[in-house]
């Protein structure tokens, strides 16, 4: 019945008794039982959302610029690797180009213009949108100048231990290497060509003091773990 008590109530109000009794001791304040019962008991006019406010004042995810970037970084790995597979699969690239060799240049030209797209995608996507004060500073840029040069190290000095051909997925087409790369950059960490690349993106976005630009490099990096686990 309405107003009648049930067979737990005095317990509960010892319990709350109990919890207020605690609180007071520790100079704290009790907690009403509703904070774990749910967020019905929330006060959202009370939620300060001025971070969050300003990090959409900078990062516009809407822009037609920035969206046509997020989906060239998502689909440079996901060409590549979905051709390759089929590739090793169906050696339907090494019949129409008339050698595994052949095949492979030709995968690896169209990879390097649609990673210039990306590029010019991301470029454009910082320049769209505006740059944050607090990394428009000397010592931002040279950071991130700093860690560019990090990235292209890691890049070119992975081209040039794997060739053309072990670089651009040769081994889907046939194309073995004599013996597994342990040299620098692979004798420093896995996939040096990924993360130097996500490096020079991340120097690229802090040189233009870019909160878009970072955005985009953690999508970069995302794209890439995401390849990488497909791959091994």
């Amino acid at each position: 019945m309405a107003g009648r008590p049930g067979p737990g109530s005095g317990r509960r109000e010892e319990e709350e008794e109990a919890a207020a009794a605690a609180a007071a001791a520790g100079g704290g304040r009790p907690f009403p039982r509703e904070c774990c019962e749910g967020l019905g008991g929330l006060d959202y006019g009370q939620v300060d959302v001025t971070a969050m406010a300003r990090l959409f004042g900078y990062v516009d995810v809407t822009d037609a610029g920035f969206l046509a970037a997020v989906v060239s970084i998502a689909f440079n790995p996901l060409f590549w690797n979905v051709v390759a597979r089929w590739e090793h699969k169906t050696r339907a690239l090494s019949r129409v180009f008339g050698s595994p060799h052949a095949a492979c240049y030709c995968l690896g030209a169209v990879i390097l213009m649609l990673n210039c797209v990306r590029s010019h995608c991301f470029t454009e996507a910082m320049k769209s949108q505006p740059k944050l004060e607090g990394l428009d500073c000397h010592w931002a840029y040279y950071s991130g100048l700093a860690i560019l040069a990090v990235g292209t190290l890691f890049v070119i000095s992975s081209f040039l231990a794997l060739g053309f051909t072990g670089t651009f997925l040769g081994d889907y087409f046939g194309i073995l290497m004599e013996a597994k790369v342990t040299c620098f950059p692979f004798s420093v960490l896995d996939n040096p060509m990924y993360w130097g690349s996500t490096a020079v993106y991340l120097g690229w976005s802090l040189m233009h003091a870019s909160p878009a630009g970072l955005l985009l490099t953690a999508v970069v990096a995302i794209s890439y773990t995401i390849a990488m686990l497909y791959e091994g």
